[in-house]
């Protein structure tokens, strides 16, 4: 009997293989991997040193394996578009309103572990289902090298569930939409860049974003003005300035 039928029908985590198959298409390796890919912080557990074993971490390096796989299908996709247009089309395929409704369409909501309590701050709500994403990108990134995982993104999410052509001409400036609300609403933002916790790349940039003195979104990414864009669009979530996908 092979691996994987052993994996689907002996295994003592049979029933979570096979759901995992049904929505990714294939039965994983390390299937731990998976299982911390789907752990928000808050049910996960100190391992070591206040680190814990949910799922930011795995979010963190697949972030960079989407970005590093959306970046090549575009630019190989528009051959004689800038480097601000494909900038600006990468943003909004990984933006996390197109995670959130990404990872909707592929059950993934069926699968990650929270504090049902979080149900009642919109915030919080409004990333995890992306963050459970970024953080799959990174388990399977691990389980089955990136060749793989590079088809996996192209054949089984991208190709069937991403018309690019759609979002060429949709509008994702949040941040300018969020100046446009504030403005409107008699309200001051502001855009600051804070600190990362010990131990992270300084290379890494946290931005908070204020409106009127209240944090309402936080962003970070190795570019600044990425990170400024993510937490815009978080704050426009939780201002109900555009609705979550």
């Amino acid at each position: 009997m092979s691996i994987n039928l052993y994996k689907l029908y002996l295994s003592s985590n049979k029933a979570y293989y096979k759901k995992l198959k049904n929505i990714l298409g294939f039965i994983p390796g390390n299937v731990k991997l998976y299982q911390m890919a789907f752990r928000h912080k808050s049910v996960a557990k100190v391992i070591k040193d206040g680190v814990k074993n949910s799922n930011e971490r795995l979010e963190f390096l697949g972030d960079a394996v989407l970005g590093s796989v959306v970046a090549e299908l575009l630019f190989k996709l528009y051959p004689y578009k800038d480097e601000g247009f494909l900038t600006e089309m990468r943003s909004k395929i990984v933006s996390r309103a197109n995670l959130n409704q990404l990872s909707r369409k592929l059950g993934l909501d069926q699968l990650i572990q929270y504090d049902s309590r979080m149900i009642s701050y919109a915030n919080k709500q409004g990333s995890l289902y992306g963050d459970a994403f970024e953080a799959l990108i990174g388990a399977v990134y691990l389980d089955k090298g990136y060749t793989f995982t590079r088809d996996f993104l192209l054949t089984r999410i991208i190709k069937p569930h991403v018309d690019i052509h759609v979002l060429e001409n949709t509008e994702t400036n949040f941040k300018s939409r969020l100046i446009e609300w504030c403005q409107q609403e008699g309200k001051e933002v502001a855009f600051v860049q804070v600190d990362n916790p010990e131990g992270e790349s300084l290379k890494l940039f946290t931005i908070e974003v204020l409106v009127s003195g209240v944090v309402c979104g936080l962003g970070r990414d190795f570019n600044k003005k990425s990170a400024e864009k993510i937490a815009a669009e978080r704050a426009c979530e939780l201002l109900k300035i555009i609705e979550p996908a």
